[in-house]
């Protein structure tokens, strides 16, 4: 079976000094990806740089800040950037394909698995898959941050073996290695804990929109769908080979959980809630560690308007994020028979199908 790799290249590493597309830099990935396809690999690509190689042929002096104006330089961009990417690829004997998403397609399952079923059919007949986020339709700003959640997202959905996110810094550091020269690199993380999101601080260049705090989150949702990560560098012949191979030039996030079924990977990551509900330490302690269902006795607080069948998310007593699952009740039900026993529930209620608010076949833990 032909390992599946997910590669993010960022803004930055695309573009020239002075923010237009640099043909060279699209180049240089394009072969070391198709050098990565000849040794048998299956490639996804996840590109940036619609913005960044657009702003300046519509006529911009400066990478736009306004939403429309962004919107109006990915139109261009996409289209250069698309163009680049097919040309250096063609001289290595390979067809590409452009794929939109926006956050939209990852919340709505069928759209979702139709994107799915696309990309494995692209892999089958041997083309690589380019993803970019649909920026001329997106709204509230370009939320991927750079790029990073959607290469996550992508290689939780196909299953990847490794997610390589190429960036202009070496991996994550204990500090700032610009300002703090004593700074010291993780090789491995194993987990990512609220320290090392603290270490990873806000956005990195002026070109991009990400920043190594953004690779961080992505690298949490793709280590918790069983996709190892690795943040680095890669600039030089052989670099990519090398980082899939363990020895590159970064950070790698392990991960020791297996991959996700989609459905689990769709409530935990891509489903947009609709509600929140408080619950109890025996509650929490029966989600989080003993693989229960949520009953309406463990429930002391009901937020939000829902019906039966949408997401919710669950929060310990001091607002901790425990978890998301599917509700089998809508929040006025909820409101009338939180806090109950179950007989309780039963005398309240005219109808009961489901004891469980939340059964534990529709839950996800991400505490």
């Amino acid at each position: 079976m032909s390992t599946r790799v997910v590669v993010k290249i960022g803004s930055s590493s695309l573009t020239s000094v002075e923010g237009g597309l640099s043909r060279d830099a699209v180049g240089f990935y394009a072969s070391e990806i198709a050098a990565l396809k000849q040794a048998g690999c299956e490639i996804l690509l996840v590109t940036s740089g619609a913005v960044a190689a657009g702003f300046r042929a519509i006529g911009y002096s400066f990478r736009p800040k306004l939403l429309h104006e962004k919107q109006a330089a990915a139109a261009v961009g996409q289209a250069l950037l698309m163009q680049a990417y097919q040309e250096a690829f063609a001289s290595h004997g390979i067809t590409t394909a452009q794929i939109l998403l926006t956050r939209t397609d990852f919340g709505n399952r069928k759209r979702m698995n139709n994107a799915g079923m696309t990309i494995e059919e692209l892999l089958k007949q041997g083309s690589i898959p380019i993803i970019n986020e649909n920026d001329t339709v997106s709204i509230d700003e370009l939320k991927f941050g750079d790029n990073d959640t959607l290469s996550a997202l992508v290689a939780n959905l196909v299953k990847a073996q490794h997610l390589l996110i190429l960036t202009d810094t070496d991996g994550l550091y204990t500090g700032d290695p610009r300002k703090y020269p004593n700074a010291v690199r993780f090789d491995h993380v194993e987990e990512i804990t609220e320290e090392i999101v603290a270490i990873a601080g806000g956005a990195g260049s002026a070109v991009g929109t990400g920043g190594m705090r953004s690779k961080i989150d992505a690298a949490k949702i793709a280590t918790r769908g069983g996709v190892p990560v690795f943040v680095g560098k890669v600039d030089s012949h052989g670099d990519l080979q090398d980082a899939v191979s363990g020895h590159g030039r970064g950070t790698y996030f392990d991960t020791h959980l297996h991959s996700l079924p989609v459905k689990k990977q769709w409530l935990g990551f891509m489903s947009t809630p609709h509600g929140f509900l408080r619950v109890d330490p025996g509650a929490e302690q029966a989600l989080v560690s003993g693989g229960h269902s949520l009953l309406p006795v463990g429930i002391k607080v009901v937020d939000g308007h829902f019906q039966a069948g949408d997401v919710v998310e669950v929060l310990s007593m001091d607002g901790i994020v425990l978890g998301r699952g599917i509700v089998n009740y809508d929040d006025k039900q909820l409101h009338r028979i939180q806090g109950m026993s179950s007989s309780e529930v039963i005398q309240t209620l005219d109808m009961v199908h489901r004891l469980e608010v939340i059964h534990r076949d529709e839950w996800i833990t991400l505490k």
